[in-house]
């Protein structure tokens, strides 16, 4: 319930200005913030429209906070400037919140999306991510894929179990932020999910760099004509891309120029990165440590939770929720926290101390 009062003048009228902002302010295509639409009808927040309410939700929830310590690309690297997770996800929201200003479209809503995109992703980023669903395929018959799973964070598992009772748009946006999912049906849905890559892809060029992966005459040289030698040019150049072709297509959509030039360095990032011999080097060791926990976890279901925990054998029935338990419990961990719930396992206590 809200504790406005009739004396409360700003409160009172900030709905329906905002109301009467986005009708000036907003294009056409927009989605405007009113009505709340929610899978449970709440009272609005007197002084937050609900997709800036949907925001401050995620940014508190404990799945977001898990984000700082869990892997973009790199696993635990020597450094502070690498990114996790959790600044990737910032990226994302910056870059797309740019975008939707110049278009004229819901800065409020691009940002929750942002935000939330992420919130799914196991440990260990893309190949822990390839090692949980192989592990559940083989179990269990069904796939992970953490955009699915980023949902199910939201409506099912925080607030012990309440979910955060997003609008339909956020929850929607969250979802299909994927190439592999359906095209979000909002305009800021999908301009966030294509910053998702137009971000991940330049960030994880500067970390490569960094790491000493990758020398800068070492990238394809086309698209670096077409986009900029540094990731804050390319970054630039795409989000100056987007906001014409869109404007003028009515749609969110990249010219065939940039759009290919960015094709093509993803395509190298997959082949000298994210499927290189470096990181794949760490694919056996982190497929071990995934692969224990969630087969652990399988045959002692009653440990999910945490040490100590001691669910009784009769609260989870049958394989369809055993499959789910485990894939909440091991893809909510922390890199930080599979490592050491792994050395639980396989490292002697006298020999841990």
């Amino acid at each position: 319930m809200s504790i406005a009062k009739q004396t409360d003048t700003v409160a009172n009228v900030f709905a329906g200005r905002q109301r009467e902002l986005e009708e000036r302010a907003l294009s056409p295509a927009a989605a405007h913030s009113y009505p709340a639409i929610r899978a449970r009808a709440e009272e609005d927040c007197a002084l937050r429209t609900p997709f800036q309410r949907d925001r401050d939700r995620i940014v508190h929830c404990k799945a977001f906070r898990r984000l700082k310590h869990k892997t973009q690309v790199f696993v635990a690297p020597e450094g502070d400037h690498y990114r996790t997770r959790l600044t990737h996800t910032l990226e994302v929201t910056t870059i797309s919140r740019t975008v939707a200003r110049a278009l004229g479209l819901n800065e409020d809503l691009v940002e929750a999306i942002g935000l939330g995109h992420d919130l799914g992703h196991p440990p260990f980023g893309h190949i822990g991510e390839e090692v949980l669903d192989n592990c559940l395929k083989e179990r269990f018959g069904v796939s992970f894929r953490h955009y699915e799973h980023s949902l199910r964070v939201v409506e099912h598992l925080e607030r012990d179990g309440a979910g955060l009772n997003l609008t339909e748009q956020v929850r929607e946006g969250i979802a299909r932020h994927s190439s592999r999912a359906a095209l979000p049906e909002t305009l800021e849905g999908r301009i966030v999910r294509v910053m998702d890559r137009v971000a991940y892809i330049n960030h994880d060029i500067d970390d490569a760099i960094r790491a000493g992966l990758l020398e800068e005459d070492e990238l394809p040289v086309e698209p670096i004509g077409v986009l900029g030698s540094s990731g804050s040019a390319r970054i630039d150049a795409l989000v100056h891309d987007m906001v014409e072709h869109s404007e003028y297509a009515g749609d969110i959509v990249q010219g065939t120029v940039a759009g290919a030039a960015m094709k093509e360095l993803r395509d190298f990032m997959f082949e000298r990165v994210y499927l290189g011999p470096a990181v794949r080097a760490e694919h056996a060791k982190i497929s071990a440590v995934v692969r224990r926990l969630f087969e652990h976890y399988v045959a002692h279901p009653e440990l999910l939770g945490g040490r100590g925990a001691s669910i009784p054998p009769t609260a989870i029935q049958g394989e369809d929720e055993l499959a789910q338990e485990v894939t909440d419990y091991v893809a909510g961990m922390t890199d930080r926290y599979c490592i050491r719930e792994y050395s639980e396992l396989q490292v002697p206590n006298a020999f841990a101390r």
